[in-house]
């Protein structure tokens, strides 16, 4: 698949061959659905939690005696049919944790970019490159790039040029930085457009052929 390769200000300046193993595997929606459900399960903390009858504080007399009141037995004041009392069947903490193999994981990264691929998501630049770190200049370039859409922009490594793309790219709400190595179906997934520079290109070709 051969796409064009634009600079920051939106003009054509050459045309790469996109890798077919990436850009055009086949695409397996159950795959990516599994993906994306493990990586949101994974992203959950499972901390919450309810005390039942014998953590609340209290309780320690019987409400009254056991017979001839009429009233229905009660051994303290804090069973889960009083105010104030115990909860039961409630959350407490527990780990969400899914597995997935590698093979499975980059399997789901290929059908999403393939996705992407197929509905003209994924913009070409041939390098990131910014005079100073101002959202402004930012702005206008993925302005030039991708129009009102937004747009997940993977960056091959952390380096200073860089730094100063995601300096002037966090103050932007419909556009995300990610490095080339922690790209997931999530993000992937989220945005409307994938701005790939020619050398955050050579990343993935590493990872995912």
């Amino acid at each position: 698949m051969k796409v064009d390769v634009f600079n920051m200000d939106g003009e054509k300046v050459q045309q790469v061959e996109l890798p077919a193993a990436i850009f055009e595997a086949p695409i397996n929606l159950d795959l990516m659905h599994q993906a994306y459900t493990r990586q949101m399960a994974n992203a959950r903390l499972g901390t919450h939690d309810t005390k039942l009858r014998g953590e609340v504080a209290g309780g320690g007399k019987k409400p009254w005696k056991q017979k001839g009141t009429g009233r229905a037995r009660q051994g303290s004041s804090r069973a889960a049919q009083w105010v104030g009392g115990g909860r039961i069947f409630t959350p407490h903490p527990r780990k969400y944790t899914q597995r997935m193999p590698l093979k499975m994981r980059r399997a789901a990264l290929r059908s999403a970019l393939s996705a992407k691929a197929a509905e003209d998501g994924i913009v070409v630049v041939d390098d990131l490159v910014l005079a100073e770190p101002k959202t402004r200049l930012m702005a206008r370039s993925l302005n030039h790039l991708v129009g009102q859409a937004t747009a997940l922009v993977i960056i091959p490594e952390k380096s200073a040029a860089y730094d100063v793309v995601v300096r002037s790219t966090n103050n932007i709400p419909d556009a995300k930085v990610l490095m080339a190595g922690y790209l997931n179906i999530r993000d992937i997934l989220s945005f409307d457009k994938v701005i790939l520079p020619l050398r955050a290109l050579d990343s993935l070709k590493s990872t995912l052929e």
